[in-house]
């Protein structure tokens, strides 16, 4: 129904539904595993009530920035993703949509992003900064490192302390768990989502942690996910939730387990459904926090 609905406004414009794929608001997956733990944060921050006002601010701002991500990835990666077989057809790729015009866009949704984070306060906005410059040079770090994934985990994150100031005003130590979780667990399951792709990134010469863990991919990944919910246990602890929270770890987990028991064969499609699972376990984790928060 979201995709018909998007397809649907595409009509008002032939060019519509490029620049919907560019962004690839047509595939919410990207904004799901950015809304999850940016919310995780805000809930503890605000001790399950957070304000309305700054609710809005972080869902709007994480749509418009994983948006404004999606652009930057297909410029950067625009004369690389015609030889992928999954990302030939985007629209940079093809050539339906220029890359001035991708340029324009990306500046556009930053510029709408920085609005949003200006109702916020001086601390906020500071911390926004490191944000953009985490979002734009993250496409081209699989050009230098085997780490991008890393990088992906960094940017994917930084919402989180984000959120802390904006409702708090402050930055308290434990904080940081939560983002180190966060941070685990993207480069966990974006190893899913480069092992779809490995075979063609080794002809193209792109690095990720999926080639650089080779055979050890699957265990490396199981570990990752580990000591996330090993830093979020810690994280619970330190901001004194119950049983809730820990349930909705536990569903995290058996998720876990269900992404390595259904990639032993590592075909790319089940390598990519693994990714998309994720998206599972970041709410669940998100529904235990209000839980705990909401039946106390």
């Amino acid at each position: 129904m979201y995709t018909r609905l998007l397809q649907s406004t595409s009509r008002l414009h032939p060019r519509v539904w490029d620049f919907i794929q560019l962004m690839r608001l047509d595939k919410p997956i990207g904004i799901y595993l950015l809304l999850w733990p940016t919310l995780w944060a805000l809930w503890v921050a605000a001790e399950g009530v957070p304000s309305t006002k700054n609710l809005l601010i972080f869902v709007f701002g994480v749509i418009l920035m994983r948006a404004a991500g999606c652009v930057i990835n297909d410029y950067a990666d625009r004369n690389f993703d015609g030889h992928v077989s999954r990302t030939q057809a985007r629209p940079l790729a093809s050539g339906k949509i220029q890359p001035r015009e991708a340029l324009i866009l990306f500046v556009v949704l930053v510029t709408l992003s920085f609005g949003l984070v200006l109702l916020t306060n001086a601390s906020t906005i500071w911390l926004s900064f490191g944000g953009l410059a985490l979002a734009a040079c993250y496409p081209f770090m699989k050009r230098y490192t085997f780490y991008p994934q890393v990088v992906l985990g960094a940017a994917f994150s930084w919402g989180m302390p984000m959120a802390f100031t904006a409702e708090t005003g402050g930055l308290p130590g434990e904080a940081w768990l939560l983002y180190i979780a966060n941070l685990l667990w993207t480069v966990a399951y974006d190893t899913y989502y480069a092992m779809a792709d490995r075979d063609d990134d080794l002809k193209i010469g792109v690095k990720s942690t999926a080639i650089l863990f080779g055979d050890a991919d699957r265990l490396i990944i199981a570990t990752l996910q580990g000591l996330a919910l090993f830093c979020l246990l810690l994280a619970g602890a330190r901001f004194e939730l119950g049983i809730c929270f820990h349930a909705g770890l536990l569903v995290a987990a058996a998720c876990f387990v269900w992404e390595y028991r259904a990639t032993r064969t590592r075909k790319p499609m089940a390598c990519f459904n693994a990714f998309l699972h994720n998206h599972w376990a970041g709410l669940a984790i998100f529904v235990g926090i209000v839980l705990d928060y909401a039946l106390r």
